[in-house]
């Protein structure tokens, strides 16, 4: 069994979604700024004073009207898709510049002292986005951990003004699209879910990426019935197909259990239709009833 202390350190890993130990699950009410996770993260667990809070809000207010002037225009002004056919794709993330490199967070087991692992994601020479480090499996020796080595890479959380969220929608696609050059080691691709309740803020789907080694570029088509949902890090016995309008980040895992370096060049990540795809969900769904039992 954890230690007290233990847990006690589980539950302010995240500040913006506490534990609590209420029966009924319910949306917690948060304020509009969350301010970027990163390797400064036990410094931003210290409560700041009330003024500084009002002074840093103040300084966003005038950003935030602007990007709320802009919305109104395009709601009134711009084209929204109404359909899509074979063939139409939508590039969500190109890696060509540092500015989308550095928006993107880095975690490793070593940030939250539970392993040793280390990681970098930076803009390479090829105005490509390159995820690289080191997985290390050794095991801290506390007597509480009992699997360490991985190293993670996320999105940012997609807002519009005032810090409300927008999650990505892809109900026009059926694939995903990227492409990498990697090191034939196996990645973990992470859709985080934009849920109303508490209990399930965790929630992702996933599903693996196979890169091959070598100097070659490579395309990988990844239809999005393929992802099946988790809940931290654990597959659920319940099923059911991505909502993909309600797509909150994107996340790519290496935690493959090898010790040594990887490397994942990233050009760009995109959505595509391909009306060939008539799947809507790889995995069964069935529900027995004591009926259909007998």
């Amino acid at each position: 069994m954890q230690s007290l202390k233990h847990l006690g350190q589980k539950c302010v890993r995240n500040p913006c979604h506490p534990a609590t130990p209420a029966v009924v699950f319910v949306r917690t009410a948060l304020d509009f700024f969350h301010p970027k996770p990163g390797a400064e993260y036990a410094d931003r667990l210290k409560r700041k004073k009330p003024k500084q809070l009002i002074r840093k809000s103040l300084k966003m207010l005038p950003e935030e009207i602007h990007k709320w002037s802009e919305e109104m225009k395009d709601k009134f002004v711009a084209n929204p898709i109404i359909a899509t056919f074979h063939g139409d794709y939508e590039v969500l993330f190109k890696f060509d510049n540092n500015q989308i490199v550095d928006d993107w967070i880095l975690t490793t087991d070593r940030l939250f002292s539970e392993g040793k692992s280390q990681a970098e994601f930076v803009l390479g020479q090829n105005k490509t986005g390159l995820f690289r480090g080191f997985v290390n499996t050794d095991v801290p020796k506390d007597g509480i951990i009992k699997q360490a080595g991985y190293c993670n890479i996320r999105s940012p959380i997609k807002t519009m003004s005032f810090g409300r969220p927008n999650p990505h929608d892809l109900t026009n696609y059926t694939h995903l699209l990227f492409r990498v050059r990697g090191d034939g080691r196996p990645y973990q691709i992470q859709l985080s879910m934009d849920r109303y309740f508490d209990v399930q803020f965790h929630d992702q789907y996933i599903y693996t990426l196979f890169t091959r080694g070598g100097p070659y570029w490579q395309l990988a088509h990844i239809p999005l019935s393929k992802f099946f949902l988790s809940s931290k890090g654990r597959i659920q016995d319940a099923q059911e197909r991505i909502q993909a309008d309600k797509i909150q980040n994107f996340g790519l895992t290496i935690a493959d259990g090898v010790m040594g370096p990887f490397q994942l060049e990233i050009d760009f990540i995109a959505a595509i239709k391909d009306e060939r795809h008539k799947e809507e969900f790889a995995y069964e769904m069935y529900e027995t009833t004591s009926i259909s039992l007998l």
